[in-house]
């Protein structure tokens, strides 16, 4: 099974661009076209936050336009800058657990890799937060099926990723979250966004990853107290490449294809 991961697309209004560079919707519809040449194709993409920028109607419109194009089935999950009730009206064949403005989560038993759809989103913040009432949902699914292999998708990264100003703002509830995955090795991997870089970490003895944007990306500052900044670093997204067991490996990819040449022996 190959399970694709883009993130962070921020689609915007029609004519309007993120910092008033990047154009969110374009970059999108390079991404869609990125995945359909896929081959193998794909299983599944994964889309994990930040679908739009503002949570609204129309910026969903926009999105689901663009996602009609992909050949291939899509979850989502909302971000900071999402909205759930608009989400869900704009997206209803999704497998939403609940209604209205209840957190958008779900299990998808589809394929072979479990799915879990994670909401982190407090309306109005940056931050993200698991809740008790989240965590205890999360832990009942896992150890419905304790060795059925599977992908949590969440927003926020569960670790601190080093770059000062994001670090400022953790996932309220990441050592509680901590706590559930150290109980479920059916866990093969947390997958994430939000960070707009490509990462990886441990957390309760799981890997976790981040997934870049497929527009625009924030700057690799290692330094304390460097305010955040943009960089145009080449569009990305991740392949998750399931090969049995508690096997999964996940790939790093530019949207922005580049023809392969033939390696010489030595």
């Amino acid at each position: 099974m190959i399970l694709a991961q883009i993130s962070d697309l921020h689609v915007m209004r029609a004519g309007k661009r993120a910092y008033g560079v990047f154009d969110t919707s374009a970059c999108l519809a390079r991404a869609v076209d990125r995945l359909n040449a896929l081959s193998p194709r794909p299983d599944v993409v994964l889309i994990t936050g930040d679908l739009v920028d503002t949570g609204s109607a129309d910026e969903y419109a926009r999105l689901a336009a663009e996602l009609a194009r992909l050949e291939i089935p899509y979850r989502l999950i909302p971000g900071n800058h999402d909205a759930r009730a608009t989400l869900r009206t704009a997206f209803p064949a999704q497998p939403w657990d609940g209604e209205g403005d209840a957190v958008c989560q779900y299990v998808d038993d589809t394929w072979p890799v479990r799915i879990v759809g994670l909401d982190s989103l407090v309306p109005g913040e940056v931050a993200g937060s698991l809740c008790d009432a989240r965590l205890d949902w999360l832990d009942r699914i896992l150890a419905r099926d304790p060795a059925r292999p599977t992908v949590v998708m969440i927003h926020h990264p569960p670790f601190d990723t080093g770059i000062d100003h994001m670090d400022r703002l953790p996932l309220r509830g990441a050592e509680a979250f901590a706590a559930v995955l150290a109980r479920h090795d059916c866990v093969l991997r947390v997958v994430s966004g939000h960070a707009h870089r490509a990462m990886s970490a441990t957390l309760g003895g799981r890997i976790c990853t981040t997934c870049p944007s497929t527009a625009h990306h924030f700057a690799l500052d290692l330094e304390p107290g460097v305010p955040a900044r943009w960089t145009p670093e080449p569009p990305g997204f991740q392949v998750h490449r399931f090969l049995g067991g508690n096997r999964l490996v996940t790939h790093a990819a530019t949207i922005e294809a580049f023809p392969a040449t033939r390696a010489k022996a030595g």
